[in-house]
């Protein structure tokens, strides 16, 4: 679960991403672990079939 603590509810899906923690990293870091969220973001959206809806 990381770093993050969150109370279970049985038959909800989670998903944890291994991300770096951009705290204190250069901006090129920082700009490159956000890319990595929107594309995750957008990927997730499109399983769940809402791809149509985000741009």
């Amino acid at each position: 679960m990381g770093g993050d603590q969150r109370p279970y509810i049985a038959g909800k899906r989670y998903i944890d991403w291994d991300l770096p923690d951009p705290q204190g990293r250069p901006l090129n870091d920082i700009r490159t672990v956000r890319e990595e969220i929107a594309t995750r973001v957008a990927d997730l959206v499109h399983q769940l079939g809402a791809g149509s809806s985000w741009s």
